[in-house]
Formats: C-alpha cells, sequence, structure tokens
C-alpha cells in the first residue's frame, strides 16, 4: 500500500524483469515510478492494481495494466479465499522488536492477511518506517527473507487548497459537531475540510488514512478522541501517507493504533462511534444521487477505496453523516458535474440508497429518505447557475420535474 511499497525489491525486479514470465503484482495507491511498468514487458511483470495511483494510472488508461474492483475492507478476504493470489508478499517494515516482530505500519491494510496466505514472505527492513502500535505485527517465524535498507522515506505533500474547495469546506464544518469522530479520505476536497475543523473540540479518528491534516489537529488540541465511545483515546486508521514528521508521530505513540482494513474499514465496526462524519470527494453525480468517483466515464481514475465503506459506516453511526464533495464543474467550467445520468460506463462507488450529503460550492444537497424528484430539484439547486435551466429541462424529460 503507497508508502509501504519496498523501493530495493522493487527496483531489482524491475531490473531483471526480462527473466520472468506472467507475473503479476497487485497493489494499491502506486506512488513511486518503477521500470517494470512497462507497456514492452507486460508479459513479464503485469501491474495488477487495487487501486490506481500517480505512478499507474497511465497505464490503466491505456490499458496495459489492469485493475481488480473492490472495496477496500474487502481485499483481506479476498485473498483469503484466493479470489485474488497471493504468492509472494513484499512491504517495508520497520526493524525487529526484542520479541522478534516488525511493525508494518505503513500500509497495515490487507498485510496480514497476504503473509498468513503466501507462501514467501519478504520483508523491507527500514529504521525510518515507524512502529506502531494495534494489530500490524509479523513474527520473525513468518518471514521467509529480509532486505535491508535505510534511504528517507517517500513523503507526500499536503494537496493544494483552492477557493473552490475552501467554499465546501465552510459548508460540510458547520455540520460537524464537537465531539465527532471524523473520517478523512484522499485528496485536496476532504483535506480542506480539515483546515476548517481548528476551532472544533474534543474530535476523534477513525480513518483509513493518517495524514498531515490530521496531525495538524492533534497539534493544535483539537483532536483529542476522548469522546468517543469506541476505542476512546485513539486515533484508529490503517495506513500513512504524509511527511517525515508524521511518520515520527505514528512511531510508538500510544495514541495511535494501526490495524487491517477489514477491521479499521467494517461498517459496522466503524459504525460503533456515534457521531461519525465521513468526508470523501467524487467526479461526477447523478439526480438520484449516484456517485462516480474513480473514473472518467469507462476510463479508470483511482478506484473505490474505502468511501463506500464509510458512508454506510456513517449510516449506521448514531447521528453520523458523511459528505461527498465535488466542484460543481469541470473543464473549466464547461462541464457540469452534477448531471441528469452519469456517463457511459461509469463506475458507480456510492450507490443511490446509501448516499447521504452531496457538496458543491454552491451548496449541501441532503439526499437520504428523499424520493427521486426532491432528489433532483436539491441536487440541481446546488449545481452551477450556468447548468440550472439545461438540466431542469432534461429533468422535465425524465419526468423528475
Amino acid at each position: 500500500m503507497s508508502i509501504g511499497e519496498p523501493p530495493t525489491i522493487l527496483e531489482t525486479l524491475s531490473k531483471y524483469r526480462r527473466n520472468y514470465n506472467n507475473v503479476k503484482v497487485s497493489q494499491i495507491l502506486a506512488q513511486l515510478h518503477f521500470d517494470y511498468y512497462d507497456h514492452e514487458t507486460v508479459g513479464n511483470i503485469q501491474q495488477m492494481s487495487l487501486y490506481y495511483g500517480s505512478a499507474t494510472r497511465k497505464g490503466g488508461q491505456e490499458g496495459w495494466m489492469d485493475f481488480i474492483p473492490t472495496n477496500l475492507s474487502e481485499i483481506p478476504e479476498l485473498i483469503r479465499r484466493d479470489y485474488i493470489s497471493c504468492d509472494v508478499f513484499t512491504t517495508l517494515a520497520s526493524t525487529m522488536d526484542k520479541k522478534g516482530y516488525f511493525s508494518v505500519s505503513l500500509g497495515t491494510d490487507y498485510a496480514l492477511a497476504a503473509a498468513e496466505k503466501a507462501k514467501t514472505v519478504i520483508l523491507e527492513i527500514n529504521p525510518n518506517v515507524p512502529y506502531a502500535y494495534g494489530n500490524n505485527l509479523l513474527h520473525v517465524s513468518q518471514v521467509t527473507a529480509v532486505v535491508e535498507d535505510d534511504r528517507p522515506l517517500y513523503e507526500i505533500k499536503p494537496p493544494k487548497v483552492g477557493r473552490i474547495e475552501e467554499e465546501m469546506a465552510n459548508y460540510v464544518s458547520e455540520f460537524i459537531e464537537d465531539g465527532s469522530t471524523i473520517q478523512v479520505g484522499f485528496g485536496a476536497i476532504p483535506n480542506a475540510v480539515v483546515t476548517k475543523l481548528v476551532n472544533k473540540r474534543e474530535l476523534g479518528v477513525h480513518s483509513e488514512m493518517l495524514g498531515d491534516g490530521i496531525l495538524t489537529l492533534v497539534e493544535a488540541g483539537v483532536v483529542t478522541n476522548t469522546k468517543k465511545n469506541f476505542m476512546p483515546g485513539k486515533i484508529i486508521s490503517t495506513f500513512a501517507l504524509g511527511s517525515k514528521k508524521l511518520y515520527e508521530f505514528i512511531h510508538r505513540n500510544n495514541i495511535v493504533e494501526m490495524h487491517p482494513v477489514d477491521f479499521v474499514n467494517n461498517p459496522y465496526i466503524a459504525g460503533k462511534n456515534n457521531r461519525l462524519i465521513s468526508i470523501n470527494s467524487s467526479l461526477q453525480v447523478d439526480f438520484l444521487g449516484q456517485c462516480c468517483s474513480e473514473s472518467l466515464g469507462y476510463i479508470p481514475y483511482s478506484g473505490s477505496g474505502g468511501q463506500l465503506d464509510f458512508v454506510r459506516a456513517a449510516n449506521i453511526s448514531k447521528d453520523g453523516k458523511s459528505f461527498i464533495m465535488l466542484p460543481s464543474t469541470a473543464k473549466n467550467g464547461t462541464i457540469s458535474r452534477i448531471v441528469p445520468t452519469l456517463a457511459l460506463g461509469a463506475h458507480v462507488t456510492t450507490g443511490k440508497n446509501e448516499v447521504n450529503y452531496i457538496v458543491t460550492e454552491y451548496g449541501v444537497a441532503q439526499l437520504r429518505g428523499k424520493s427521486a424528484k426532491q432528489r433532483t430539484n436539491e441536487l440541481i439547486a446546488i449545481s452551477h447557475p450556468d447548468f440550472r435551466l439545461e438540466l431542469k429541462a432534461k429533468a422535465k424529460k425524465m419526468n423528475l420535474i
């Protein structure tokens, strides 16, 4: 997973890629560019993505990389059942503790399930990898071989927040009460909301991703986890993505626990948190509230990730709320992101039956429990003014107004 990818091992795999035949590498949210990402050698090694990252998106869109559609919470069970094969598992890990355990803190997600299933487990040991508390440890008895390296960990800068992201974040922050537990998705839009929470009090965190925005709220005294009714006092997460400062914060910090994703993202577990707030982004939303958050029409862009996991968790949570945020337009204002029907081949991430709040820079539409006609009117009201007449005309033809 992302920062947990072992660079020394994958660089070596790249170097000797022509020696192999029909090897598939499954990975999620790839960040580093390796030479085996090569359309000329896909018969030797092919990337099988579980969520396209910046390093693999081009290959996915051109079709010489493949992807596996799945919710993030379900990946460990898919591995256990052999729906996703795992002969060899490799990841970055911390140095070994006195009892013989390594921490796979940066990408706990499906690491334990993969290590249990694999015939071969190879760890890339790096002293810069934090040793985290929680359920993220592999014992030396499970490990076939180790590679050692001490290069600095890859860092991700916080995404830039523009005017539109800030306007959407202002709306969402008004709905977040003191004492809420938050989940923050990946990208600039969810990160914008975090910047607006500095005046909140006693927030908790139960989120698949732990980033620098959360760390900022901890340092500001906003995140205390004292009001959490489930695992109080603890930040619960499954992978980290950010700066060296963030990774150092995780190291042997007893307020942070890293757990497998089928625990963190399980809607019935995450939903035990009262007032759970789920914050994610999307690319396109239709009149019924169906959210396409991972493709441009039929062209893949990212993946399902944990969006639906946490939408469902927020629906289960007492007084929970889920927010799907998107700018009202795309392509320099020439295309509306609020549409009568999703684009041909669009990948539906959050369905009409689960969606709660949709947010643009023009307002908030609460769709849960609303009829098709009510939803249509509410979504048109938060669409860009330049497209409202056109959207109303199409809604009338569809008998939705």
